[in-house]
């Protein structure tokens, strides 16, 4: 019975490094489609989410058909926990990346904007934040996990310099206020691809150590005021 349990929870890792895979491929795919104006490449970004949102639904029924019937604890059960967290995390990074690749068919036929190459430096970034959460879940790396979240601060800084690029650029250039507005969005979902990346290595912190790392200012347990 032990050993069974443990081929489902080896099957269940394996299920959810394919997802992460999938999602890798489909953030590689974004930035080409971007950057490279590949309107073949935002469409193959499409085409992958609907394989992304099948891996998820299998993924959560397993996590729950473990909990039912292993009543799992410890070390086991934070994995499951865990897994069912993640699980929507690479789900939406998925939705994101579909978001991006819809304006790209949209901004693929127009001049593009010059952005000094941050716009590209902002989809690498995000992505190596997005490799390395899966690699410390592969690994149980908390080192590498921290050093996600701790990226997330340059990922939000860039995201934030590009913003204010753009509404330069529309106040001088009212012709480009169509292009900058489509931008900007792009410039969302990378950050909240960002986001999603940072809860990942969270949650690989949570299953090495069980230390529960978000909102730590609820963790501290104040002195009550008298």
């Amino acid at each position: 019975m032990a050993r069974h349990f443990d081929n489902e929870l080896r099957d269940l890792k394996f299920s959810l490094l394919a997802m992460a895979g999938q999602v890798e491929e489909m953030i590689g795919l974004t930035q080409e489609a971007l950057i490279e104006r590949s309107d073949a490449k935002a469409r193959q970004v499409n085409e992958l989410d609907k394989k992304v949102d099948e891996l998820e639904l299998r993924l959560d029924q397993a996590c729950i058909d473990l909990l039912a019937l292993r009543a799992p604890f410890a070390s086991d059960l934070r994995l499951i926990a865990s897994t069912l967290k993640i699980v929507p995390e690479l789900e939406r990074i998925g939705d994101h990346c579909t978001n991006i690749a819809r304006r790209a068919l949209i901004l693929n036929p127009m001049p593009p904007l010059d952005l000094g190459g941050n716009l590209r430096r902002l989809g690498e970034e995000t992505a190596v934040m997005v490799r390395r959460a899966v690699d410390a879940f592969v690994n149980g790396d908390a080192e590498m996990a921290r050093s996600v979240i701790e990226a997330d601060d340059s990922v939000d800084g860039l995201y934030i310099q590009i913003n204010r690029d753009l509404l330069k650029v529309m106040k001088e250039d009212p012709a480009s206020i169509e292009r900058a507005s489509h931008l900007i969005i792009v410039l969302k979902n990378w950050e909240r691809i960002a986001d999603q990346a940072t809860n990942i290595a969270e949650e690989v912190l949570f299953i090495i150590g069980g230390v529960n790392v978000k909102h730590p200012y609820l963790q501290a347990n104040p002195e009550p005021e008298s």
